[in-house]
């Protein structure tokens, strides 16, 4: 039996726009330990995000896109009788989040013959428009999860 859940770190906020979800979607986009290349990433593309949202905030833009992606429900398997099972679950907000953020980070890296900043600014500004494939991979999350509603009863 577990004795209890690990507390959770506070995540610093980033330099640049001191907010906690870009210092995330930073960590998200590090590979091997790099974290000023990740960080010259995001910039680079908030900074495409603010030349193409005139007048926009990018914080903003990158906001109501995290917004559009973020799943609601998620599918967990149950084997039940020796069968298995997808059974919606409620996700917290934390979850929501980091499942949104991955998202949309595992899509911008698909996208093939761009830099990585590139793909990156225009993943957030589909997923801000609703349309791309992190939008998608949510609403067909969501029709799974919908399609299963019937088993919602063995979750425990």
């Amino acid at each position: 039996m577990r004795r209890r859940r690990a507390e959770r770190r506070q995540l610093t906020p980033d330099v640049k726009y001191n907010s906690e979800l870009v210092a995330k979607l930073i960590n998200i986009v590090l590979e091997r330990g790099k974290k000023s290349r990740a960080q010259n990433i995001v910039y680079g593309a908030m900074g495409i995000i603010a030349d193409k949202q005139e007048g926009r905030d990018p914080l903003e833009v990158f906001m109501q896109a995290l917004d559009n992606v973020k799943p609601l429900l998620e599918l967990k398997s149950r084997r039940v009788g020796g069968a298995n099972y997808q059974i919606p679950i409620e996700l917290e907000t934390s979850r929501q989040i980091g499942i949104g953020l991955r998202w949309m980070v595992t899509y911008a890296r698909g996208r093939k013959g761009k830099s990585m900043r590139d793909a990156l600014a225009a993943e957030i500004l589909d997923a801000y428009n609703n349309t791309g494939s992190a939008v998608k991979k949510k609403d067909d999350t969501h029709k799974m999860a919908q399609a299963n509603k019937a088993f919602a009863h063995y979750r425990w």
